[in-house]
């Protein structure tokens, strides 16, 4: 299957999961994450503000930083790269390019990624195998993964279901060493 029809699958699978099912695994995957000792320990925590049928990160991103992080979620640039700003509560967001909410903090530039203790990126679905991760096709998070250093743990959210073996695969596609789902955290490599 290409990715195209992939993706279609995957969101029309979305699309069908009720409301009440998709809180119930944020809640899951959000206490699984904040239950690991590389979470609780992350001082500076890069994340995303979900929207429409991604795994919900609203709950987790308070989480975190209630906890103590400091979150920085993206900001979606002109080129399509991602920008990162903090997050300062929920009345630090405002609507951005295609209505998904950003912080108002001053941005950090495409680089502020580089020094998160933690990255976590959403995804469509993962590959069980090389932990490559199928994204929307912009690419603004595979750019942004390539400058995650290596040691650092990077997780794909998803729905149970979505960590599936053989996801088609580029040159630019990243890997994510986790992926988390309402079941459990898997390690990928």
């Amino acid at each position: 299957m290409d990715k195209r029809m992939l993706r279609r699958t995957i969101v029309a699978a979305r699309r069908s999961m009720s409301e009440t099912g998709r809180r119930a695994g944020a809640a899951a995957v959000r206490e699984s994450l904040m239950d690991r000792p590389w979470v609780q320990m992350a001082g500076l925590v890069a994340c995303y503000w979900s929207t429409g049928e991604e795994p919900q990160t609203h709950g987790l991103v308070f989480a975190l930083w209630k906890h103590g992080a400091t979150v920085i979620l993206p900001v979606l640039r002109a080129d399509h790269d991602l920008d990162w700003a903090v997050y300062d509560g929920p009345d630090s967001l405002e609507p951005g390019p295609y209505g998904i909410m950003q912080p108002v903090d001053v941005r950090r530039g495409v680089d502020a990624i580089r020094t998160a203790a933690l990255v976590i990126v959403p995804a469509l679905a993962v590959d069980a195998k090389t932990g490559v991760r199928l994204g929307r096709g912009g690419g603004s998070y595979d750019r942004a993964l390539a400058r995650v250093g290596p040691n650092v743990p990077t997780v794909a959210l998803l729905h149970d279901g979505e960590l599936i073996e053989g996801v088609p695969t580029e040159s630019h596609d990243q890997r994510v060493r986790y992926a988390a789902m309402p079941s459990g955290i898997i390690a990928l490599r």
